[in-house]
């Protein structure tokens, strides 16, 4: 992989609720390894919060105040699931467009249209 000249967004915020970020090179660095273990922490957080989802919504018994409870919590999940994906996303190396040149892809017939 090629290294970026990109900062990382990290998995938390700052004080004031602005978005972290890191600059280095070395993923190993020990801010690297927190935030890699932090965004396991929280994706880890967010499955188990909707497997309790999908058990509340399928009982009967569960009380208005638990779903409310139960959104928010869900939202602030989702929240750090989507900050996870940015930053993952951000860190994966672009496409050598240069390598496809003249390549439009794959061609199909007509007929696989429908």
């Amino acid at each position: 992989m090629t290294p970026h000249n990109e900062l990382r967004l990290l998995p938390w915020s700052g004080p004031d609720g602005k978005p972290c970020y890191l600059s280095t090179d070395n993923s190993t660095s020990y801010l690297s390894r927190l935030a890699d273990d932090t965004e396991a922490i929280q994706l880890d957080l967010a499955a188990d919060l909707v497997a309790h989802a999908l058990e509340a919504l399928s009982s009967e018994e569960t009380q208005p105040e638990e779903l409310r409870h139960l959104t928010a919590d869900l939202t602030e999940a989702l929240k750090d699931t989507l900050r996870v994906a940015t930053s993952r996303g951000h860190r994966l190396a672009a496409p050598d467009v240069r390598a496809h040149k003249g390549n439009a892809g794959p061609r199909l017939p007509t007929g696989a249209f429908g």
